[in-house]
């Protein structure tokens, strides 16, 4: 009999009562099964993976509390209705900021961590008796969040641990990422749709599924009704729905509800806010324009224009950090045309300029169109009567500004700009007062100070933002990055370890602690680290130009050039990689191979020292002394304080005759490395040669 090999599945096609029929024809495991709706409308982000987590996080906790402390950003991120029962030990000033005050936003890769903790969490904490198949209906219809988190755990978790069934109809989902896992890793599943029908014609049962079932008489019996009867039945859902208090509800089903019941303009504003601004908060960024948009159609920007401007403030910074940034300057524009308030006039000129010299493609930067609008909003804000509030509008746009002085190479210009706004908020506000936006200034004046060089001066400031914000993961990194270059490797690897414990899985951390493990001689840590960061980030390329560095000192050539086509499959013009293969082939014999990959590799990088020296023993062992000796002259050049380098022209030297370019090269080599025995052998050999030669 054959075993049965285990693998995810993606069933796709017809409705869920088609797809559920299916089921039967895959070889699942035995054992419980899990479903769960990933339909956005439910709770919108992280649905699926909320509501994954909530059923296992009762019992994770009886049976290992410290998982679930571990995992406890990524576990409140997605369900933020566990709040009760899991407390989060890592708050930050970022999320602790009341709204007036919050100036510093996450990262737009922060729900990637976020989603391999999650992955992790459910890895590790899924019990002996616990489901092992877990089915995720509507994946079309999914959040970008739960994508995300789908994409992440059919790619990382064994399905022999746990099986992923992926349902979604019609092609499946639109996001890229998740397909191409799928290809990859699960087995398809053809459904084609049923001829019955399934179901009443029942409108309230439309409306009590969150609008999200796929039969189509329920909704034609919805579509049929006239406007205000839908609306009744809505506001009769969200009545139920507001009755249980879970606050994912309030960011999915609720807020749609509202939104499409009796009084759209009075409870349903307020409700879509509600969503956008927590999302905004957690750095869900399709969400937030998501729901934006949809706060924006439900009010006027002539008679409502505070309310207008709110929705219009998330969408355009959500916008801007997903790089959808002709969308977001389309809104700025459009508040200049809608507004005659200057602190509408200060905050779009603010964010035109945060486009024109971070969030615009690089191409599409321009610092002088950046400095002209902030200093427009600085002329601006100058204008406002209250001093504290005209003190911090005017400290946190010279923040930006001394951002483009630096991008323009005027440190000492971004500096000044950043000590005058430090100042202005130490003298006006109380120490209370605008806790997050002064830290941030701190942290960006100790990026100029290691600009200019002033390391001593950067590490004070990074020593008072950790002391003021301590669960801050980013200042660790920082500093740690700092340490590590002043040749403090024991303290650079604390402020890393410690930044590992205060954030979801953060792969430049891992990478940056497998760095200086090498460097410290400790291969297989970093190899180790190497390894995780690529199990976080398939497509970090530099973390496969060391591993398969590692892996060809090693020995392990198949499983060195494995890393580098796969790097090169995401950055075909690494010189590194291409290097990396000239190697192999190099250990291999095979020669021809050896060469093209070196001669790729000088392509890109015409510098590469690897890739000169390797291509220059590769001539060397087939006889072409003259062009060995060309690629030497040009690594000895550009590295002359490389022994090895001179040590492999001198023996070129001496094969071509020319003996006392080989005896100054040896020289040389050996002032450099006095304790090597093989230049100080090769020296003394050299001299009597050229002795007998003379």
């Amino acid at each position: 009999m054959n075993e049965v090999v285990p693998t995810h599945h993606w069933v796709r096609g017809g409705l869920v009562r088609d797809r559920e029929a299916a089921m039967e024809r895959l070889g699942l495991p035995a054992g419980p099964v899990m479903v769960v709706n990933a339909h956005r409308g439910l709770r919108g982000p992280y649905t699926a993976a909320g509501t994954l987590v909530r059923a296992m996080v009762p019992d994770v906790l009886l049976r290992d509390r410290k998982l679930v402390e571990r995992y406890d950003i990524e576990l409140l991120s997605a369900a933020p209705d566990l709040r009760s029962v899991v407390p989060n030990s890592r708050e930050t000033l970022t999320s602790m900021a009341l709204p007036a005050e919050r100036t510093r936003y996450y990262a737009r890769l922060r729900t990637t961590r976020i989603s391999n903790g999650l992955v992790e969490f459910v890895r590790d904490g899924l019990a002996a008796d616990g489901p092992r198949v877990l089915v995720v209906e509507n994946a079309d219809r999914a959040e970008a969040t739960d994508l995300e988190f789908l994409t992440a755990l059919v790619r990382r978790i064994d399905p022999a641990h746990l099986t992923v069934v992926v349902r979604s109809g019609g092609t499946g989902p639109a996001d890229e990422a998740l397909l191409a896992v799928l290809a990859a890793r699960a087995r398809v599943t053809e459904v084609r749709q049923a001829d019955a029908a399934g179901g009443p014609a029942d409108a309230w049962a439309y409306v009590a599924s969150d609008c999200t079932t796929d039969e189509p008489a329920p909704r034609a019996a919805y579509e049929a009704l006239d406007p205000a009867a839908r609306a009744l039945l809505h506001d009769r859902r969200a009545a139920e729905l507001a009755e249980r208090d879970e606050e994912s509800l309030r960011l999915g089903a609720i807020a749609y509800h509202l939104e499409h019941g009796s009084d759209p303009g009075g409870a349903g504003v307020p409700a879509v806010f509600h969503a956008m601004d927590h999302s905004l908060c957690n750095g869900f960024y399709e969400a937030c324009v998501d729901y934006g948009r949809r706060g924006l159609a439900l009010v006027d920007p002539r008679t409502e224009h505070d309310r207008w401007w709110a929705f219009t403030k998330g969408v355009t910074l959500s916008l801007s950090i997903l790089g959808r940034t002709y969308e977001a300057e389309k809104l700025d524009d459009q508040a200049r045309l809608n507004s005659v308030k200057p602190a509408v006039h200060m905050a779009a000129a603010y964010n035109t300029a945060m486009l024109y010299t971070r969030h615009n493609d690089p191409e599409d930067r321009d610092e002088f169109k950046a400095k002209a609008w902030l200093n427009s909003a600085i002329a601006t804000a100058s204008l406002i009567e209250n001093r504290s509030d005209r003190a911090f509008q005017s400290a946190f746009y010279k923040n930006g500004l001394a951002l483009v002085e630096v991008n323009l190479g005027e440190p000492t210009e971004a500096l000044r700009l950043v000590d005058e706004a430090i100042s202005s908020l130490d003298e006006l506000l109380g120490p209370d007062e605008h806790v997050l936006h002064r830290s941030v200034l701190k942290n960006n004046r100790a990026r100029v100070y290691l600009s200019l060089g002033r390391i001593q001066e950067a590490l004070a400031d990074y020593a008072i933002v950790i002391r003021e914000d301590p669960n801050h993961a980013e200042h660790y990194l920082e500093r740690g990055n700092i340490l590590r270059r002043l040749g403090r490797p024991e303290e650079a690897f604390e402020d890393y370890a410690r930044a590992m414990r205060l954030s979801p899985p953060f792969p430049e951390i891992y990478y940056n602690r497998g760095d200086l493990r090498l460097n410290e001689g400790d291969t297989e840590g970093a190899l180790a680290d190497f390894s995780y960061v690529l199990e976080l980030v398939p497509e970090f390329v530099d973390a496969y130009v060391n591993r398969a560095g590692l892996l060809l000192e090693a020995g392990e050539l198949d499983a060195a050039e494995q890393d580098a086509n796969t790097g090169l499959g995401y950055e075909p013009d690494n010189p590194y990689l291409h290097a990396v293969l000239g190697q192999v082939h190099a250990e291999r014999e095979e020669f021809e191979e050896s060469r093209a990959a070196f001669d790729r590799a000088l392509t890109a990088d015409p510098d590469m020292i690897t890739a000169l020296s390797g291509r220059a023993a590769l001539a060397y062992d087939m006889g072409e002394l003259d062009t060995a000796a060309l690629d030497l002259g040009h690594a000895v050049d550009l590295q002359p304080d490389d022994p090895a380098l001179r040590y492999n022209r001198a023996f070129v030297h001496q094969d071509t005759g020319h003996w006392e370019e080989a005896l100054a090269d040896l020289e040389i080599a050996a002032g450099l490395a006095p304790d090597d025995s093989d230049i100080t052998e090769a020296l003394d050999t050299c001299r009597r040669k050229a002795a007998a030669a003379r």
